[in-house]
């Protein structure tokens, strides 16, 4: 086949400083880009005037047929360019067989399954399907004429069909673009927007204003230390707990730098130590240490039912995705579904969970995820009885942390350092984040920005650390507290925003601005 000469047509230049991208190749994707966005003047102008053609002449020529509807002399040309010919005359049969059904000549179309399909290889599929047409044929579909568009999807799938050198895919010098914007915005270390626009008249770079750097809010006065806070699903509210009182205070979100004090959820038996909101969140779980879970009303602040079971305390408690049901945690190593109102739904015993234990539900609602070990979690799935193992060897589990998508779990070891596992079958170690601190027992980590592309997490140093996910470099330090961080919370919906709570006594919301002299880049 007269595939275009790369001597002939400019093949031994190179355009670019570093003189690796061929100017043949760059000058065809132009092309065909140009023709791709209906410039067809401008595209057979460029052909003319640089003496570098998009097709060869056969290639050309085959183009044409299929257009005009030419089957029989376009099997031929295919013939004659000699790739990928079987399925490439696959494909034009099929689209031949369509037309002669829609035309009605079922006779011809029997003859071109018979004859032409069949004997290729891979046809069994396309056979079948055209066998049930010819004995059952649409009626909606008898008598039209030829579709025009039905010959340009002929051509989409050809693309896909020969080799590059032969036809440049479809829109292959967008598809190059979007690739380097992508690896800007991958190798932009505080990349962390939603609807940043990139332009491609200049490189892109986010500043340091880009994920949260400074202080906008304190909150103190309350408490002794702050163990656990979390920010509902929609950020309207802030929860937070102290391991020393019987108390949860509510703020209601009104602005970054503007949380009004909603009220308390008193609690009188116990500490709380573990809290979780509902979907809806309008709802809030709460599980003392070994003692009953309670469902509270964030309207009223009251309670609305608790949750017992005779020599059992609850150590965990997470909601059902769907909000209808909730699953427990006992210190008997079981674990408990029940509904709303009350109802044991089910009971599954033997090491479920451990004494302190975080709990989570896969957005599917199948999987209930506990730390069952020390250096153990696990993935049971309650519908099937089934288990799956997530194992540390050796390293203590301090916490963990489920992404929105369920697909990764991020847990806080007792060595500082930060594991996210894949929980896709096999579960899989996929990165490891890791920054200079002593160990700590209650540490806590999650993710945060924009699809959740930065770790966020406290420090027995004060101070709060900052990753990008996929590169597992550290970006910064934000440095405000005077005692240990023991929590964090990112905003689900402002991307700027993060609380984080500390033995100071206080939590600190931290947003963006420029020039702050509170955040540390590394």
């Amino acid at each position: 086949m007269d595939l275009p000469s790369a001597s002939s047509q400019g093949g031994d230049e190179f355009v670019g400083s570093k003189r690796v991208i061929k100017k043949v190749e760059l000058v065809r994707v132009i092309t065909e880009v140009l023709y791709s966005l209906g410039y067809d003047t401008v595209g057979k102008s460029l052909e003319r005037e640089s003496g570098i053609h998009l097709h060869a002449e056969r290639v050309h020529l085959l183009i044409e047929q299929i257009i005009a509807g030419k089957w029989n002399e376009s099997l031929a040309t295919v013939r004659d360019i000699g790739k990928s010919v079987d399925k490439i005359s696959l494909l034009i049969l099929k689209y031949k067989f369509s037309e002669l059904i829609s035309e009605g000549e079922l006779e011809r179309a029997l003859k071109t399954l018979q004859k032409e399909i069949s004997p290729l290889s891979n046809s069994d599929e396309i056979v079948r399907e055209a066998s049930s047409l010819i004995i059952f044929p649409p009626q909606n579909l008898l008598g039209q004429e030829p579709n025009p568009r039905s010959r340009t999807e002929v051509l989409k799938e050809l693309r896909k069909l020969f080799p590059p050198e032969v036809m440049v895919p479809d829109k292959r010098l967008v598809d190059l673009v979007e690739q380097a914007i992508e690896f800007q915005k991958g190798a932009c270390k505080y990349h962390n927007s939603f609807v940043r626009e990139v332009s491609l008249i200049t490189n892109h770079q986010c500043g340091r204003n880009e994920v949260p750097s400074i202080i906008l809010k304190k909150l103190y006065g309350l408490w002794s230390q702050i163990k656990l806070l979390k920010f509902s699903h929609d950020g309207e509210y802030l929860a937070a707990v102290s391991p020393t009182d019987p108390y949860v205070n509510i703020w209601k979100v009104e602005a970054i730098d503007s949380l009004k004090w909603k009220g308390d959820l008193f609690d009188r038996q116990a500490p709380v130590t573990n809290i979780t909101w509902s979907p809806d969140n309008t709802q809030l779980l709460t599980c003392g240490s070994h003692e009953a879970v309670r469902r509270w009303s964030i309207p009223s602040c009251g309670c609305l039912h608790t949750y017992k079971k005779t020599g059992v305390g609850m150590v965990s408690c997470e909601w059902a995705p769907d909000g209808q049901s909730i699953f427990t945690g006992g210190n008997d190593d079981s674990i408990v579904m029940w509904s709303l109102e009350g109802r044991e739904i089910g009971c599954w015993k033997g090491d479920k969970t451990t004494l302190e234990a975080d709990m989570a539900i896969t957005g599917d609602g199948r999987e209930v995820i506990t730390t069952c070990n020390q250096d153990r979690i696990l993935l049971f799935n309650w519908k099937r009885g089934t288990s799956r193992f997530i194992t540390e060897m050796g390293r203590t589990i301090i916490s963990f942390c489920l992404s929105e998508d369920s697909k990764y779990l991020l847990l806080s070891l007792l060595n500082q350092e930060l594991h996210l596992w894949s929980i896709e079958v096999p579960p899989k170690l996929v990165k490891v984040y890791k920054a200079h601190r002593p160990p700590s027992y209650s540490v806590r980590a999650c993710f945060g920005g924009p699809r959740q592309m930065l770790i966020v997490c406290g420090s027995v140093d004060s101070q709060v650390y900052i990753w990008d996910r996929e590169t597992e470099g550290l970006i910064g330090t934000l440095a405000g507290h005077t005692k240990r961080v023991n929590c964090v919370s990112c905003h689900p919906v402002d991307p700027y925003m993060l609380a984080s709570g500390s033995d100071d006594n206080t939590i600190r919301i931290w947003g963006n601005t420029n020039g702050d002299e509170e955040f540390r880049p590394n």
